[in-house]
């Protein structure tokens, strides 16, 4: 059973670095007008969901056990028009297109991905432990 109670928190520790690269790469956008793709950067979202070993209905002990993987990074639609004339993206009334990124929702994700990511290390951290306990009794 250790070495799932790992599996999960490692599966955990992977979305949740997926998570952080996604707001990073959010901020470092927030002011970018003008993408390969033509228009503005879009806010992108990492898309989590709980996923199950393929016996895991096969073993009554384990039909709980569950990690998390990422299932995919969502472009978000949504854009903001800001009023700035001197521009050099401004349309003739003055107004950009800019990203729909507020960095202070960000920066709030940021540190949930943060906190979530410190717990799993603390969770593998107290399973290698007992591990060791265990092993220690064993002598």
């Amino acid at each position: 059973m250790p070495h799932e109670a790992l599996a999960i928190s490692a599966s955990a520790l992977s979305a949740q670095r997926t998570r952080l690269n996604v707001i990073a790469e959010n901020l470092a956008n927030a002011n970018t007008t003008k993408t390969v793709e033509g228009g503005p950067y879009r806010r992108r979202v990492t898309r989590l969901e709980t996923q199950a070993p393929a016996f895991a209905s096969l073993l009554p002990d384990q039909q709980n056990l569950r990690g998390v993987k990422v299932t995919g990074v969502v472009q978000m639609p949504e854009t903001r028009r800001a009023f700035m004339p001197g521009h050099p993206d401004a349309d003739r009334d003055g107004y950009v297109e800019m990203p729909n990124i507020n960095p202070v929702m960000e920066m709030a994700d940021m540190m949930a991905a943060t906190r979530a990511y410190e717990a799993n290390v603390t969770a593998i951290q107290a399973m290698k432990s007992m591990t060791q306990k265990a092993l220690e009794l064993g002598r």
